[in-house]
């Protein structure tokens, strides 16, 4: 737990550094970041709890004392198995109430956190909400970064939409950063703004009004991000933020909208083409096979500017549903994208204590093979172990988020190889046998080596 949550503050140190975060935030936020750690480290503790224990016990002839006192190895893991099958059961449990409400209270606390004014007003390469701006810069510079390149500004409006647009080479912020005004002069840039027409025939001239500026000065109030609710909960819907019960409603809530989005693409395409209206009063069966093909038939009935007509109708036709169907495209990759995300964020809550209690089976056995305890050989086979069954369900999770297998699978594929390898080493160490017998494999070759050699000193002796 110690070593993934400094990962996770080295991950998140952008988001901290520089934030004048007080102490209590701090250990909040790393507070709510350490449950959604639980289901990496339980598995892993359990895998190398269980090979550390018994392989102490073997290599300490412990098992050898149980077993002269007829006590076999399945007796000496009953009571550890109880015990891993209610912390099984305690792992869905954690999962389903405590991780859900962690990570909604992480990703609302991160979310705050960025509101916060920051001792560096302006992150390079990528957009930052300043009162009413949406600003960019490529580089800073200076000695307290005051001095910025490529700036590129979208000023908020009452209207939806990017209308006005501030573009220029460099800039400069003046004022104390600590106060609630932040002055910031723009050098050697355009003022872009496009002028909404309220007749239907202007708007489509698309108007806009266009400056150049040698300097433009901008004073940005920030007093709104001083009063930032740190415990305010505005997201709750993401797919580690829910529960079973929510999980199944939001589920079946995004299989209902894809499911409308393929019925009404469906009939408006129909529509579109007049593919309802077409032969509604004709059967069939009655209607018999055209000789002439039907643009033949344009061709001989309308003159040249009604078949220009024609053909443009159609190309536009065929162009808006083309359109249609792409976009509808793109709106279901992402929904049936976020669909698989939910159905495995399901799964993991289950497959979890299912994987804590088969990876017992194969530590606890396991250790008792290799007769090794302490921090060494047992330290080395759990940890290639585990990243072995940690890889393969990332890959797994990858494949299912983009639809290449079910969701359930990738949830479960990890959980379904260990099985039968959990099965192989409990029936292994209750046999008192190692984890592969060599001699099954060097014997055949050996045997077949002795017979050359037999043949060939024959062949000597008769010559």
């Amino acid at each position: 737990m110690f070593i993934l949550l400094l990962q996770t503050i080295w991950l998140f140190i952008s988001e901290l550094a520089g934030k004048d975060l007080d102490f209590d935030v701090i250990m909040k936020f790393l507070m709510f970041a350490t449950p959604r750690l639980i289901p990496m480290v339980l598995p892993l503790t359990i895998l190398l709890t269980s090979i550390m224990i018994f392989g102490n016990f073997a290599e300490n002839y412990e098992f050898a004392a149980m077993k002269s006192s007829g006590i076999s190895l399945q007796r000496a893991m009953r009571t550890l198995s109880v015990f891993i099958f209610f912390v099984g059961i305690g792992a869905f449990l954690f999962s389903n109430t405590v991780i859900p409400s962690s990570e909604r209270r992480f990703v609302n606390l991160r979310k705050n956190i960025v509101k916060v004014k920051p001792a560096m007003a302006i992150t390079p390469n990528q957009f930052n909400d300043l009162g009413d701006i949406n600003i960019r810069v490529s580089d800073k510079y200076g000695d307290n970064d005051e001095f910025l390149k490529n700036i590129i500004i979208h000023k908020k409006a009452a209207r939806a939409g990017n209308f006005t647009v501030i573009k220029a080479t460099d800039g400069e912020l003046k004022g104390n950063i600590d106060s609630d005004l932040i002055t910031l002069v723009l050098n050697d840039g355009n003022y872009y703004d496009e002028i909404q027409q309220k007749s239907p025939k202007r708007r489509k001239k698309l108007p806009f009004a266009k400056t150049h500026f040698k300097q433009y000065v901008l004073n940005l109030d920030l007093s709104a991000l001083d009063n930032v609710d740190m415990d305010a909960q505005q997201y709750s819907k993401g797919y580690n933020m829910l529960n079973v019960s929510g999980l199944k409603t939001q589920i079946d809530s995004i299989s209902v909208q894809v499911n409308d989005e393929v019925k009404s693409t469906s009939e408006e395409v129909d529509r579109r083409n007049g593919f309802k209206e077409l032969n509604r009063n004709l059967k069939i069966d009655t209607i018999q096979i055209a000789e002439i093909d039907t643009l033949d038939l344009i061709k001989d009935r309308f003159n040249t500017k009604q078949k220009a007509q024609i053909y443009n109708l159609a190309f536009s036709n065929v162009e808006g549903v083309i359109r249609r169907i792409e976009t509808t495209r793109r709106s279901l990759e992402v929904k049936k994208r976020a669909l698989n995300k939910y159905e495995m964020s399901l799964h993991d809550k289950y497959a979890l204590g299912i994987a804590c209690v088969l990876l017992f089976f194969v530590g606890a056995p396991l250790g008792a093979i290799i007769r090794k305890g302490g921090l060494g050989l047992p330290i080395v086979i759990g940890v290639v172990l585990f990243l072995t069954y940690h890889f393969i369900g990332i890959f797994a999770k990858n494949g299912a988020e983009e639809g290449g297998i079910p969701p359930f699978l990738g949830s479960w594929l990890s959980t379904f190889i260990i099985f039968p390898l959990s099965i192989f080493l409990t029936y292994r160490a209750t046999r008192d046998r190692g984890f592969i017998s060599i001699d099954n494999f060097i014997q055949p070759i050996r045997d077949f080596f002795e017979k050359r050699s037999k043949s060939k000193n024959v062949e000597k002796q008769n010559s």
